[in-house]
């Protein structure tokens, strides 16, 4: 019974947890990608992720509007972020990425969008249970339901890095792999500029003689 009364309270939680969008998009060269998201109750908040997994150097503007084309936020030349913030107005907000920086160069971006009613829920109370435990089952259920979110994100700051990293490896050996091949051609064409100088001044020598 008591795995019962813990098993509505998670799932009470969940259900008031926010609707997210979690998205990985390839961004063209002088592009402007637009995504909408739909708040349908005043003062909710609105959670925007986003990073800059590959290309160029990493770096993208973005530009987030609220109903009526207001100004809510806007960066140049990110990396990534990590915002909250609250929806004075109900409707559409519209967040913006531009590559318009980059002439030849796409971008991968990873980004979320997540709206979040701030309402606590409140767990059904089982038979007999004193109000006590029904608050301590809540504070426990929200402290897990924080540490989950902690988590998340760290998990996408660690995945940003791995990606970063992998794709600076790839540079690297990209451009060892053809400063090697540039270095090969210069000794060979060097080789070969020596054998000719050697004979030239051979055949030099020969026809002086004769």
């Amino acid at each position: 019974m008591q795995l019962s009364f813990l098993q509505c309270g998670l799932w009470a939680l969940l259900a008031s947890q926010a609707a997210a969008t979690a998205l990985t998009y390839k961004l063209n060269p002088n592009e402007e990608a637009c995504f909408y998201t739909l708040s349908e109750q005043k003062d909710e908040k609105i959670a925007f992720y986003f990073a800059v997994q590959a290309g160029g150097s990493f770096d993208i503007n973005y530009k987030v509007t609220g109903p009526n084309g207001r100004f809510v936020m806007e960066g140049e030349k990110e990396r990534q972020g990590d915002f909250v913030f609250t929806a004075k107005e109900v409707g559409e907000y519209k967040f913006c990425f531009n590559n318009e920086m980059s002439t030849y160069t796409e971008k991968f971006v990873d980004f979320e969008i997540a709206v979040e009613n701030e309402a606590h829920v409140t767990l059904p109370a089982k038979q007999g249970a004193a109000p006590e435990q029904t608050s301590t089952l809540e504070e426990s259920i929200f402290k897990i339901s924080g540490q989950l979110t902690t988590i998340t994100r760290n998990q996408k700051y660690f995945r940003t890095r791995e990606n970063r990293n992998f794709s600076t490896v790839r540079s690297t050996e990209s451009r060892i792999i053809n400063f090697s091949l540039i270095q090969i051609a210069l000794i060979i064409c060097m080789g070969g500029l020596q054998v000719f100088i050697v004979r030239f001044f051979f055949q030099g020598a020969r026809k002086v003689y004769v």
